[in-house]
């Protein structure tokens, strides 16, 4: 009997891996928006970005140095452009965090979820799988309900959208992080990069982009050196769980699932976020709002069970 247990592939081999860690991706992006929030109350948005990213990029740099003399890390130029448009999403999304709510933002960039199979079906030129759209649209619906009531205290009518510059921001980061996801499945496909390589390949094009952009804007350099001790655990927290984990993670199931399904799964990151902020700060769900966060998950559930 135990020869016969030992044949047998482990339980942990049939877990679908790839989306359940896009599922831990997801959690840990639904608690960023409102940290963000409260890290650049001590710096401005380009010192933020250069200081995550460029922490990430330390942190990571021995592993990619590792691979790379190993011959594991041979394929790393295909990873650049994917940094370039990464550099281009963190711009966009952390503008728009800065100048709009946290509901707001987690809402907007949930559209992705959308956007993602329409990407997908224009670079392999042929129509989206009729249940990915109705997963993504039972997902949408459900950030629609979750995010919809409290965006704006002061607009009397919820359905109402008054879309700021930060709304707008939030958009374009929605709509290239669906095309962040098609080019890395298309440029790193089959090719010799690790997902932790990958990730730091991006964070150092990130650290640099957003350097060289601070440098000609003539922004303070005491930006760059924040001396509040809630900032650098806020950054430890992002650097590690939200940017290190979820970016490998993101990479992993790119390269191990279709990118339908990694926007879907991704894109139950406010469902995540209002259970963090239910039990973390305290703030009270309304009957909608955890229908909202029903579709959701349930949307989540389906797209896993189905492979």
């Amino acid at each position: 009997m135990a020869s016969q247990t030992l044949t047998n592939p482990s339980v942990f081999s049939k877990l679908p891996i790839a989306e359940l860690s896009l599922l831990f991706t997801a959690f840990f992006w639904g608690t960023s928006y409102g940290i963000t929030k409260d890290a650049l109350l001590y710096t401005g948005v380009l010192a933020f970005i250069i200081i995550r990213f460029g922490l990430t990029s330390l942190i990571l740099a021995p592993i990619f140095i590792r691979e790379l003399r190993k011959g594991l890390a041979k394929d790393w130029k295909f990873a650049v452009p994917t940094g370039g448009i990464l550099l281009c999403i963190f711009l966009a999304e952390i503008y728009g965090v800065f100048h709009t709510t946290a509901s707001k933002a987690a809402f907007l960039i949930s559209l992705c979820v959308l956007i993602t199979p329409l990407v997908e079906s224009i670079a392999d030129r042929k129509l989206p799988s009729r249940s990915i759209v109705l997963f993504a649209l039972l997902s949408v619906f459900g950030v629609f309900l979750l995010t919809t009531q409290g965006i704006d205290q002061q607009t009397p009518n919820i359905f109402s959208f008054n879309l700021n510059k930060g709304d707008y921001s939030i958009l374009l980061a929605a709509l290239l992080r669906a095309c962040m996801v098609v080019t890395t499945k298309i440029l790193l496909k089959d090719r010799v990069l690790s997902p932790l390589s990958t990730t730091s390949i991006q964070a150092n094009i990130v650290t640099l982009g957003a350097l060289l952009i601070f440098i000609v804007s003539n922004n303070p350099i005491e930006q760059l050196i924040p001396t509040d001790f809630s900032f650098w655990a806020i950054i430890f927290y992002l650097v590690i769980f939200c940017t290190i984990f979820a970016f490998f993670a993101q990479n992993f199931g790119v390269k191990h699932t279709t990118p339908s399904r990694v926007a879907l799964l991704t894109g139950s990151e406010p469902a995540f976020g209002a259970i963090f902020a239910y039990y973390w700060l305290e703030e009270s769900l309304n009957t909608v709002q955890m229908i909202g966060g029903a579709c959701i998950l349930l949307a989540t559930i389906m797209a896993t069970l189905r492979k």
